[in-house]
């Protein structure tokens, strides 16, 4: 019984992603139906900052190359950002890594995928959205209001998450 219930405990922390050490910012965690946290990050393309996407659905994903889930799931990610290629969507993939592009990019050309990636050496913002491990992703309305916190790994190319993805554009709910 002891065995059991020890193994479904390393089970569950498995499946939430990988843990990543919080710091206090003195400010609450972002939460659905509330306004996303508005930052600026830059990534090899350049300067994003989120209320500059204000009309499109956003996608904050943070994530690492350390990760296993999300070494995981960078291929589904790549795959949704090409099929909403013309649509008013936009994948922001913060990368959390301390190493910044370097390791990105490396890990980018192991698995032969290619994002548009911002980086977050500091996790300044991880911390202002209040993560607690990666992958850890908010759904963003066209009117900047979070509509989803999803914690840990996802098929964004299932035909549930491109339903709801495509819905939301819509509909901003």
């Amino acid at each position: 019984m002891k065995r059991l219930i020890l193994l479904l405990l390393i089970a569950l922390i498995g499946a939430a992603g990988c843990t990543k050490e919080k710091k206090e910012t003195g400010t609450l965690p972002a939460v659905a139906g509330n306004p996303a946290p508005d930052f600026m990050l830059s990534g090899p393309a350049g300067e994003t900052r989120l209320s500059t996407l204000k009309g499109k659905l956003v996608l904050v994903h943070f994530w690492a190359t350390w990760c296993p889930p999300c070494r995981e799931e960078l291929p589904s990610l790549a795959k949704l950002n090409g099929q909403m290629t013309g649509k008013p969507f936009r994948l922001l993939a913060i990368s959390v890594d301390k190493d910044g592009n370097e390791a990105v990019q490396k890990l980018f050309g192991q698995l032969g995928v290619n994002l548009p990636v911002l980086l977050d050496q500091s996790s300044t913002v991880a911390n202002q959205y209040g993560i607690t491990g990666v992958p850890e992703t908010f759904i963003v309305s066209p009117a900047g209001v979070i509509l989803k916190k999803i914690v840990g790994p996802m098929e964004w190319t299932s035909p549930e998450a491109l339903a709801y993805l495509n819905d939301a554009m819509k509909t901003g709910k």
